[in-house]
């Protein structure tokens, strides 16, 4: 199991809107919780399209999964430790830590949520 230490909020990797400050200090994939890590790049097209597709599940899924992105291109590190090969690529880890499902390319909301629930994660109230 592959694993990133988030330190600080650095440029190269950006917690998105709600993602509470403890998960600076964790490892992704967080510790007892589903992860769903974006890997792409803040000036990539397709990545571009699913930044307000990762903040509205980063709102919706406070405290049921964890939703991360990791700019590939300024963290070229996160890249190779993460065998990232192409962006935007998603990479969702179980409450165990292992690897359940790698997506590569533009993720509809639809299917992350698919996916989400598939793991077990409850979906939010009114979705």
């Amino acid at each position: 199991m592959q694993k990133y230490i988030l330190r600080s909020f650095l440029p190269a990797v950006m917690l998105l809107a709600t993602i509470p400050a403890w998960a600076a200090e964790r490892e992704i994939p967080v510790k007892d919780m589903v992860t769903m890590a974006d890997f792409g790049a803040h000036t990539c097209i397709p990545c571009k399209m699913m930044e307000p597709i990762l903040e509205k599940l980063t709102h919706d899924y406070q405290g049921r999964a964890a939703i991360v992105f990791i700019d590939v291109w300024q963290d070229v590190a996160a890249a190779d430790q993460f065998g990232i090969r192409t962006i935007p690529t998603q990479v969702f880890y179980g409450k165990d830590g292992k690897e359940v499902y790698r997506h590569q390319g533009f993720l509809a909301e639809k299917d992350i949520v698919a996916k989400l629930k598939e793991m077990g994660v409850v979906e939010p109230e009114g979705r």
